[in-house]
């Protein structure tokens, strides 16, 4: 049964977005969001999908900065949680609002009638 890993990753969707608004970290400037955790059933490990406002190397400093950050986070999430075993915390780049707006640019052009350049063309 499912229901209680995604309960724990519920709350540890809003634990983390509430622990990374207190992080001092410089490399963690932007703006950070949490747009998914999952966890595994033996709640052993917890993949936390951010995405960053940022791009480039900018956006490689804020992973790398979340990366050093993991166990920090899961220290504080073990205080909130309560759980006898508290999961690793990994966090992962979430691009889906990247491609969502990629789509959404395409289908606008082809609104207007605008050409589309092909991706795989420029390779």
């Amino acid at each position: 049964m499912r229901i209680r890993p995604e309960r724990v990753a519920q709350r540890i969707r809003r634990e983390i977005s509430e622990i990374l608004t207190r992080l001092r970290d410089p490399r963690l400037h932007a703006m950070v969001s949490v747009t998914d955790v999952e966890v595994t059933n033996d709640l052993s490990l917890a993949r936390v999908y951010v995405s960053v406002l940022e791009t480039g190397e900018a956006r490689d400093h804020v992973m790398a900065g979340l990366g050093r950050a993991a166990g920090f986070v899961r220290h504080e999430l073990a205080g909130v949680l309560g759980l006898r075993e508290m999961p690793e915390v990994r966090f992962l780049l979430d691009t889906s609002l990247e491609k969502g707006a990629r789509v959404d640019e395409i289908l606008r052009k082809l609104e207007r009638g605008e050409s589309i350049p092909d991706e795989d063309a420029e390779e």
